[in-house]
């Protein structure tokens, strides 16, 4: 399936979303890190909405027994990895996912799960989860960066579960200027087009992110944190 580079602003017209049942009432527990991420509040009302029972935390004590974990972020990489390195969650961060419970990573925290970043002549280090390095759109004529608005998934894994009851072609929105390049192209769950074809989310085993913002994706996007936190429940 082919898709053009347009991000569209509002979604579509006639565009088919996924229905949205009651949430499931779930007493395990999802952890938000809270390292003052700009989008927190959405990505915790989101939650909130499919039915997570969630911690906001700060400390890597606060983790705990929760079978969640999601990241989020908007910003800066280098910012994004100082301020989880400072509150001891990068290394809390790496251990909740060797401990082979679900990990979440959203926009910059999708990004800080691989090994570096060209944003700003970047120095720090990220998570290392994944081997790549962290790019700039290119410049072409009549490519607008940053990437804001409404925006396809190409789902090139199927099986990946973050995307049940999620259709390729599905839209959601994307605010970025900069996406991974992973190494291995076995671990990119979808792509999207936009001056080119890029990894929009990657999955291996317990570890799931994507590039978009699902709390901004209406009901596609809460699809797809229902899923999360379902799969929390599995592992």
């Amino acid at each position: 399936m082919g898709f053009g580079i347009q991000a569209y602003l509002t979604p579509p017209d006639g565009l088919a979303l996924p229905s949205e049942p009651p949430p499931p009432s779930l007493p395990r527990v999802t952890a938000l890190l809270d390292y003052g991420s700009g989008n927190l509040r959405s990505v915790h009302r989101a939650l909130l909405k499919v039915g997570a029972n969630v911690r906001v935390v700060q400390r890597p004590g606060d983790i705990g027994d929760a079978r969640g974990l999601v990241l989020p972020g908007v910003g800066a990489f280098d910012d994004c990895i100082h301020s989880l390195r400072q509150q001891e969650l990068l290394e809390a961060s790496r251990d909740f996912i060797a401990s082979g419970r679900s990990f979440l990573g959203i926009c910059v925290g999708y990004q800080a799960l691989f090994e570096s970043s060209e944003e700003f002549n970047s120095c720090a280090v990220g998570l290392g989860i994944f081997r790549g390095k962290v790019v700039r759109f290119p410049h072409q004529p009549g490519l607008k960066v940053p990437q804001i608005g409404w925006n396809q998934l190409e789902i090139v894994q199927p099986d990946c579960p973050l995307y049940r009851g999620i259709a390729s072609g599905s839209y959601v929105y994307f605010v970025h200027s900069f996406f991974p390049q992973p190494t291995d192209e076995s671990i990119i769950a979808t792509r999207t087009e936009y001056g080119g074809r890029f990894a929009s989310s990657v999955w291996r085993d317990n570890v799931f992110a994507t590039q978009f913002h699902p709390e901004k994706s209406q009901q596609v996007g809460l699809q797809l944190l229902r899923n999360f936190v379902e799969l929390t429940g599995e592992r």
